[in-house]
């Protein structure tokens, strides 16, 4: 009798951390999920009250859009490796859109203040833009192409040469 219970208490177990592998591949298997899409158009204001449009890019570059927030520790180092690769993407002909989810201008102010980010941060306070874009956590990259279709759903950057199919001879696209 007691070796059937441990082959019950082994099944269970077995069971178990399958349903824990499934739901921890699931957002990866999500993510990949909207390649092709097309991206939907927006506009935001940046943190000098300026409008931008994603279809200002369209035909002129692929667009890399990056979701976060200011309490997000991971959402940090992102920055950082963007800031880090700034000039190389510009100089690649991509366009960098840094967008801050759902807080107060005067907190991402605050956040920026200092950091000599290159790059605009736009404000997406009513979380409007990260819902059409089906982002359900920061950070999140969303790489589109230059016709305007999302080829690519991420949370930590790739080598970003291999997305839009830039083709070089060193390693600096990652």
């Amino acid at each position: 009798p007691d070796i059937f219970r441990i082959k019950e208490i082994i099944m269970k177990r077995k069971a178990c951390f399958f349903l824990i592998l499934v739901l921890c591949l699931m957002p990866a298997l999500l993510l990949k999920s909207y390649a092709l899409d097309a991206a939907p158009d927006f506009s935001l204001n940046d943190l000098n009250n300026g409008s931008v449009s994603l279809s200002q890019f369209k035909g002129k570059g692929p667009v890399i859009l990056f979701f976060w927030t200011t309490w997000c520790p991971f959402c940090r180092d992102q920055l950082d490796l963007l800031k880090d690769k700034y000039s190389r993407l510009k100089q690649d002909g991509i366009e960098v859109m840094v967008i801050d989810v759902g807080e107060r201008k005067a907190k991402v102010e605050s956040f920026v203040k200092g950091r000599n980010f290159p790059f605009s941060v736009l404000l997406d306070q009513s979380t409007g833009v990260a819902k059409n874009y089906k982002v359900y956590g920061v950070p999140t990259y969303i790489f589109i192409d230059k016709s305007g279709n999302i080829i690519l759903k991420e949370n930590k950057f790739p080598d970003y040469k291999t997305v839009f199919g830039i083709q070089s001879s060193s390693k600096d696209g990652q």
